[in-house]
């Protein structure tokens, strides 16, 4: 494994189509709106589409400057992110790891430059879970096992898996940060296994690997401190994952609203009905619902705007400013969500088909507050926080 990244990246990236130039963002949502079925049908975005949104910039967003990235404000992406949401939940959640290459900062420099030899535009996925007991070798580790939930796989040039065991970090400060290693994502089995009620376009099918060594300089710590000095590598790297997953139910929110406002004018209804501008139940519940979703993402936007700034005066972000960052990405996820169902009880009974998107927003929004990292238990640890006791799990 010593000199096989610079030779297997090579390898891993030939069956991507020829770069054609940069693309604007607004031209990749168009696409996105035309393909969105199609990625729900292959229960992935194909390799295509992923290297039209490395032409938008979305996968060197996150790439070290001095490797020819753009290490963009977090809330500058969280709002590229929101926007591709409106058009596609999948292709947004799959869009967020262009984040992922704040984990990768913690490699060492040296497998960093291997990682971005052929340039900045690097996919890195990853399943951690559930963390696998990797043995001692000469150098590195033997890894084996199988891992859950590795979304954009399929798209990806490097792909991460977390073990533990003989591996894991004794370090206090990452105690319960999982250790991940790094391979070419040619090196990886995909076990084609997703099959879920909502967010199946992202792919997120499991790993697996049989005694696979990774030399040491290919781990690292996921959630570990940085080994770059560039201003969003200071940026808490946890929440900020939190952050990206959260945008896409703020983007879902947008898109059911605007378009249960397209239905207000229609004039016949299956039961012959009034029309829904017509009704005072759908006034009002629209009202409170861009309400609500207003708040939420000002919440949500003034935290990350106050830690980037935090950040970029020099100063660490601290647990109860980082505990905000948490605390609104969960909140954001959670409200959303719930305005997708209520726009979907208030669209009536068309909404049930599959000829209706708005179905598919509910499923979407759904799955985002499973994530580990927006989960019920945020709000208690968040709470923890608040009232100055120590959380029960790893926090913030």
């Amino acid at each position: 494994m010593h000199a096989l990244q610079s030779d297997s990246l090579i390898d891993s990236q030939t069956d991507y189509p020829a770069y054609a130039g940069p693309l604007t963002l607004d031209a990749l949502i168009e696409e996105v709106v035309r393909r969105r079925d199609e990625f729900d049908t292959l229960s992935h975005v194909p390799r295509d589409m992923v290297a039209k949104m490395k032409r938008a910039g979305i996968f060197r967003a996150s790439t070290p400057k001095r490797f020819g990235g753009d290490a963009l404000p977090p809330p500058r992406f969280l709002e590229i992110l929101e926007r591709i949401a409106v058009a596609d939940g999948s292709t947004a959640w799959v869009a967020a790891f262009g984040s992922a290459n704040t984990y990768l900062a913690s490699l060492p420099v040296e497998t960093q430059a291997i990682i971005y030899a052929s340039g900045p535009d690097q996919v890195f996925s990853g399943g951690l879970y559930p963390l696998q007991t990797a043995a001692r070798a000469d150098g590195g580790f033997l890894v084996s096992g199988q891992w859950h939930f590795a979304s954009g796989c399929k798209g990806a040039d490097w792909i991460g898996v977390g073990i533990g065991g003989a591996s894991a970090s004794s370090d206090d400060k990452n105690a319960g940060k999982p250790f991940t290693a790094v391979f070419p994502a040619n090196e990886v089995e995909i076990v084609d296994n997703w099959n879920v009620v909502g967010m199946q376009g992202t792919g997120s099918h499991d790993l697996r690997l049989k005694d696979k060594y990774v030399a040491e300089p290919w781990t690292f710590v996921r959630g570990g401190g940085a080994l770059i000095d560039e201003p969003l590598y200071r940026y808490p790297a946890i929440a900020y994952q939190a952050q990206v997953h959260a945008a896409v139910n703020i983007g879902l929110a947008r898109a059911a609203l605007d378009l249960l406002a397209g239905m207000s004018g229609v004039t016949k209804t299956t039961t012959g009905a009034p029309r829904l501008a017509d009704r005072a139940y759908y006034r009002s519940g629209i009202a409170q619902a861009e309400a609500q979703l207003r708040s939420a993402r000002a919440f949500f936007f003034e935290s990350a705007e106050n830690s980037w700034r935090t950040v970029l005066a020099g100063d660490p972000v601290l647990a109860p400013e980082a505990n905000l960052l948490r605390l609104s990405a969960t909140h954001a996820a959670h409200t959303c969500a719930e305005i997708v169902m209520n726009a979907y009880k208030m669209a009536g009974i068309g909404a049930i088909y599959r000829t209706s998107r708005m179905q598919r927003l509910v499923r979407d929004s759904i799955v985002v507050t499973q994530h580990a990292f927006l989960g019920e238990g945020t709000f208690d640890a968040s709470g923890a926080v608040f009232v100055g006791i120590p959380p029960v799990t790893p926090y913030p």
